[in-house]
């Protein structure tokens, strides 16, 4: 699919849902938490988006020990683990849902999709392409990310992630995901709103005082978590 068309498809479909006041779920394990929470939320976010963060997961900063790197390494492998993740949370079409991932092909990641599409909701995926389909997928079902997504967005970064070679340095560093999938989200978040605005349903943005003054911009905080909080209700029925 062209990259334009990418961006287009996934932004109808989430701003259908938004605007029917239905949600976006966003899911990522590993780094890939980082745009969950890029998307919503954050300053210049708004809500209609969902995010589903498990700690299990994507809690890094211990590394080692209790709650470590290795146990969340081990997980992102675990069949049944993101069947049981989405089982506390109802979700019903017309929602959406949003993987990311830069490989596409672990297990966990891969099962939130499938159990997204048996309930009925369009799946997009955001994953290095380069790597997806070269890696070799881990689920038992056989398939990938976009074997399964409606609607897949590319970030850009090469198979193996890390983009620079440094002289004597066997190994390459700075993973690129990072920037490829923050710029996607955010352009993704940019375009929603376009088309929400254009459909009469302007949302309620997290606004900095920068733009509206210091309370004006607390007021507006509040009446987007309160919204957040209307909308969210129905997933914890």
């Amino acid at each position: 699919m062209n990259a334009a068309f990418a961006y287009m498809d996934a932004a109808d479909l989430c701003a259908e849902a938004i605007a029917n006041e239905a949600l976006v779920h966003l899911f990522g394990s590993g780094h890939s938490r980082m745009f969950v929470e890029e998307m919503f939320p954050r300053h210049g976010s708004f809500p209609g988006f969902h995010p589903i963060v498990e700690l299990s997961l994507t809690f890094h900063n211990q590394i080692v020990g209790a709650n470590g790197q290795r146990q969340a390494m081990f997980l992102e492998h675990v069949e049944g683990f993101g069947k049981t993740i989405l089982r506390n949370f109802v979700l019903a079409p017309p929602d959406c849902l949003i993987v990311f991932s830069n490989s596409g092909v672990n297990e966990v990641v891969v099962e939130v999709a499938l159990e997204a599409k048996a309930r009925g909701l369009p799946v997009i995926a955001v994953v290095s392409l380069d790597h997806c389909l070269n890696a070799r997928p881990y689920h038992s079902s056989g398939k990938r990310l976009p074997d399964i997504a409606d609607v897949t967005i590319d970030n850009g970064a090469p198979a193996g992630d890390a983009m620079v070679r440094v002289e004597c340095l066997r190994d390459p560093v700075g993973p690129g995901s990072t920037i490829g999938a923050a710029a996607v989200t955010n352009a993704l978040k940019c375009l929603i709103a376009e088309k929400l605005a254009a459909l009469g349903k302007p949302p309620i943005v997290l606004t900095s005082s920068h733009f509206i003054g210091s309370e004006a911009s607390k007021q507006q905080f509040d009446d987007c978590y309160d919204d957040y909080r209307r909308r969210v209700k129905r997933v914890y029925g």
